[in-house]
């Protein structure tokens, strides 16, 4: 079987420090969507180190790592990442395996990005202007060039027609970037890639299944940023709920066992787009400030509120989940009161359900307000040790989503990971 684990919300809700706990039970990580714009943070050794494209169980020395059909990738970011992290992971192109059916991100994907975004004015839906969103849209339309390409006698050829092709779209905009900077390290990056192990992700995945490995997927951006089910059009160019796992690494919906969801105990989000538990006021600033909340791709800072009952009981439902994830509990240490949103009131009618389009309508969260604990939930080191009012709220989060608390994460560190009883 193949187990998911996705985040539930609008992204960085802390998927690189559970995936990093949980890959000591699993053969391989398999990353199955997204780009470099995902950013998977671990600490190791009281060390930071940020995941952009390589799966997060390369540090557990066991595992097998595979970049995912489904996911596009940057070779230059790529190679960047490689490079730092081979110090501290010797065994890792070992480790590493890449599917040959993978999209490739070109310079002149990012030159669009960031020219079709400057482009909205008033409109921008938050781009990292990586040029992921043209990727996807060169692979929907049948134009892409896939990590197989690489290894053809005539790739050069393919990405030249590509080009030409971006840059008769460009000519329609007054602002472009100089993405000719981008070409060299881009086809010094290629070289590097023609090292590296090259596989038939599909059929890879299939032989170590059926040869009883454990898999586990690892999914980026959050459930929120779906392509079909998210905040649309403030939304991501894949499908980041457990459906992607199919279609992203090839693999059956009866393939499927657990599914691991992860939310933050409060909300934030990077960019623009709807945001209905936002505050933009001194409790917001506060959440940001406790929590360190900053992009770790972009560094931008993150937008805070409370966290959303409704828009999680609805990824809950779009994916399955059967063990939730609770991470940073820590930063609601000293706020008091807590507060959750338990249904809307969508165009002055209340609602528990997500509506279709939170963009136009007028959309206000209904609380619930909890008493805080005011201790220092880091220094617990089992779940039967922490605060009787959060345990509490533990249990109201449990019953409002019909899903069981499998983890509690109360601090940066790999072991601050509480198992619920």
């Amino acid at each position: 079987m193949i187990d998911v684990l996705l985040g539930l919300q609008w992204g960085d809700e802390g998927k690189g420090k559970i995936v990093d706990y949980l890959a000591e039970r699993y053969d391989i990580i398999a990353r199955f969507q997204g780009g470099p714009n995902a950013g998977h943070t671990l600490y190791l050794d009281g060390n930071k180190v940020v995941l952009h494209t390589i799966p997060s169980g390369v540090f557990q020395q066991h595992c097998l790592n595979l970049i995912g059909n489904g996911v596009v990738i940057d070779p230059v970011t790529l190679q960047n990442e490689i490079s730092k992290i081979k110090p501290i992971c010797p065994g890792l192109l070992e480790r590493l395996f890449v599917s040959q059916r993978a999209h490739l991100i070109l310079p002149t994907h990012r030159a669009l990005d960031a020219a079709s975004e400057a482009a909205k004015g008033d409109d921008k839906i938050g781009s990292t202007l990586k040029g992921i969103g043209p990727a996807y849209m060169d692979k929907t339309g049948r134009n892409g060039l896939r990590v197989g390409d690489i290894l053809s006698k005539n790739f050069k050829d393919k990405y030249d027609k590509l080009t030409q092709k971006h840059l008769q779209l460009l000519g329609q905009y007054s602002s472009v970037v100089d993405w000719k900077q981008w070409e060299q390290p881009f086809f010094e990056a290629i070289e590097m890639m023609r090292s590296l192990q090259i596989v038939n992700g599909e059929y890879w995945l299939d032989n170590h299944v059926h040869n009883g490995k454990k898999v586990l997927a690892e999914g980026a951006q959050g459930s929120m940023l779906d392509i079909d089910f998210g905040t649309y059009p403030f939304v991501t160019s894949s499908n980041t709920i457990a459906a992607g796992v199919c279609n992203g690494l090839g693999v059956a919906p009866s393939r499927i066992g657990e599914v691991y969801g992860i939310t933050k105990a409060y909300c934030t989000r990077v960019g623009g787009g709807p945001f209905p538990t936002e505050l933009s006021d001194e409790t917001g600033e506060a959440l940001r400030a406790a929590g360190a909340e900053f992009g770790a791709t972009t560094g931008r800072p993150r937008r805070c509120g409370w966290i959303d009952l409704v828009a999680l009981r609805y990824a809950v439902m779009l994916s399955g989940v059967t063990k939730l994830i609770i991470t940073k509990a820590d930063v609601l240490d000293n706020f008091n009161p807590i507060k959750a949103a338990v249904s809307y009131l969508a165009d002055g009618k209340e609602t528990k359900e997500f509506p279709y389009d939170v963009c136009d309508k007028e959309i206000a969260p209904v609380y619930e307000s909890f008493a805080g604990w005011a201790q220092p939930v880091s220094s617990c080191e089992r779940y039967e040790d922490l605060p009787q009012v959060f345990k509490d709220y533990c249990r109201f989060v449990e019953n409002y989503l019909h899903t069981k608390i499998a983890f509690i994460s109360n601090g940066t560190g790999r072991n601050q990971l509480l198992t619920v009883s």
